[in-house]
């Protein structure tokens, strides 16, 4: 996640003209035009053969697959050593700047970075209370219709028998493949599996570890806890650093790989193309996320358009032709959302978008941080619920993230979270699930959104809803309607997109999911007027109406 590290509480760009955010963090689309330095052997880990190949125009004959476009709710582990000390996002690099509050939680918990670096945080981490099984079948009892799994973050650790890093979740930490373990309680529970994948940045992000233990050799391990492995295959500073590299902030303006930051070199591309591939063709996810502009290492290298060619191949070939894979990128342009998945972090469109997209987002801070657990600033059921309604109605997906503790567990708070998630799927998931965007997304004073920002970020920037907005979904047949109203209304709902005037839909009949009697209503020449609900039903953070037509 690109700018987690700017607060401590909480925590693409569409070149459509009406959609056109300012970028504020990070620069914009990179063309698929750009000429790639570093070409990647992939003989080790041979791309599969397929109709697809290594270029953006033949990425161009993707389509999202049906599954992904009913599914809408994914649930995410976005898990792994950074967990561990439970004070959030970007530990890993942030612990080596001072002037950062991760700085200071370092030396107050472990004392001196430069002996006590990250490497000796991913020994403290024994994941000793996971129990994924419990997990995914609790998060399926959510509704979520698939399910991901952190692969490797920035901090370079790969979470599973990795063939190509040595640095591996099995060798160190708490010896466990736990993408093994994730995949097996997905596939347990009858769910499409997903993986994410964040290591591209590692060159740069650990950065400021160069002025702490990121220079050690693996000569210097002799007599330590880590003796035979080299620091180098972890933190991958055995290189000049980029000018500015201790200003904590000025990674983002980088992410591009533009800015003068320091280029990584064929061996650093091509073993983030084999890891990558080696867990591709190892547990044939369902679904690939980057968290990149477009494709990892674009354009400096052709890496990502290989893993991309390999990815779709090999879902096409593993399904005998039935299912196509997802992939997800950043700050997409024309060409490149006809080739891959656009993925908003932390935000969401203010219209119906034509492609399948998806938000990504978390009821805390990405990584586990115990400060907002203490304070209690995790998301709502009735946030996410709305959320949910809003993305859904305009063509999306939501993968919500669940912060995971080092242990492995879940704390009380997010349980009750998914509690609330689920009591409400129980009565309206057939207004989520397998629907299909209607001519409007919805009305209301909460309608206009928010600019998006570089990968998203317009998260709470709009105004709240209220139980004046309401969101449309309707079913595949176009026969039933679905009103999400975005709270209980006190008195008469008043849809103009819904009057005589409006459109070609005659109203038949109205239900309240969850609810007794019947709906009082009239649908006049300039609306569709329908009277409060005289009790609202048990889980109302947001209610739904549902209209034959």
């Amino acid at each position: 996640m690109p700018t987690s590290s700017i607060s401590r509480p909480l925590g693409s760009v569409l070149l459509l003209a009406a959609l056109t955010p300012t970028l504020s963090l990070a620069a914009g689309p990179i063309p698929i035009d750009a000429t790639p330095t570093v070409l990647v052997d992939t003989s080790k880990e041979p791309v599969a053969e397929g109709k697809f190949q290594p270029t953006w125009k033949s990425l161009e004959q993707y389509e999202v697959p049906e599954w992904f476009r009913d599914a809408k709710f994914g649930i995410w582990a976005h898990w792994g050593p950074q967990c561990e000390p439970e004070s959030g996002d970007w530990y890993a690099r942030n612990m080596y700047l001072p002037g950062e509050w991760q700085h200071q939680a370092h030396l107050d918990r472990y004392g001196d970075p430069a002996q006590f670096g990250f490497k000796d945080v991913i020994h403290q981490w024994k994941a000793n209370h996971w129990d994924p099984e419990r997990l995914v079948k609790l998060y399926k009892d959510c509704g979520a219709q698939y399910f991901f799994a952190m692969a490797n973050h920035h901090d370079n650790l790969d979470l599973w028998n990795s063939r190509y890093q040595p640095w591996n979740s099995t060798t160190v930490g708490p010896k466990k493949d736990i993408i093994g373990g994730w995949a097996k309680a997905a596939k347990a529970q009858g769910l499409p599996f997903g993986v994410s994948v964040h290591a591209a940045h590692a060159w740069s992000w650990y950065e400021p570890a160069q002025s702490a233990d990121a220079k050690l050799t693996l000569a210097d391990g002799k007599g330590q806890w880590w003796e035979g492995l080299d620091p180098q295959d972890l933190y991958a500073q055995n290189h000049t650093p980029s000018p500015d590299y201790m200003n904590s902030g000025g990674i983002h303006a980088r992410w591009n790989w533009g800015g003068g930051v320091s280029q990584p070199d064929q061996d650093y591309c091509d073993k983030f193309y084999n890891r990558t591939a080696d867990l591709i063709h190892r547990y044939q996810p369902d679904l690939l996320y980057f968290d990149d502009t477009a494709l990892p290492l674009w354009p400096v290298s052709d890496a990502g358009l290989q893993i991309a060619a390999d990815f779709y191949n090999s879902n096409l070939k593993n399904s005998s032709g039935k299912r196509n894979g997802v992939l997800f990128g950043k700050i997409l342009n024309d060409d490149q959302l006809k080739c891959l998945t656009w993925d908003i972090e932390r935000g969401v469109p203010n219209r119906i978008f034509p492609y399948p997209w998806q938000t990504d987002t978390c009821i805390g801070a990405w990584h586990y941080d115990r400060g907002i657990y203490d304070r209690g600033h995790y998301k709502s059921p009735q946030t996410v619920i709305q959320m949910l309604a809003d993305i859904v109605s305009k063509n999306g997906n939501l993968l919500l993230n669940i912060p995971v503790r080092g242990d492995g567990s879940i704390d009380d708070k997010e349980e009750q979270v998914l509690k609330g998630i689920a009591a409400w799927m129980k009565v309206n998931s057939e207004a989520i699930h397998s629907t299909r965007p209607w001519r409007s997304f919805g009305e209301g004073p909460a309608s206009e959104g928010a600019e998006l920002s570089a990968q998203g970020f317009n998260e709470g920037r709009g105004k709240p809803f209220t139980a004046e907005d309401v969101r449309y979904t309707q079913s595949k047949d176009s026969k039933t309607l679905y009103v999400i109203v975005m709270g209980v209304p006190q008195q008469a709902l008043r849809l103009t997109h819904l009057g005589k005037d409006a459109g070609p839909e005659t109203v038949r009949s109205i239900t309240l999911l969850g609810a007794k009697g019947s709906v009082k209503y009239q649908q006049d020449s300039d609306a569709l007027v329908i009277e409060p609900p005289r009790k609202a039903p048990a889980h109302a953070e947001a209610i739904v109406y549902k209209i034959s037509l």
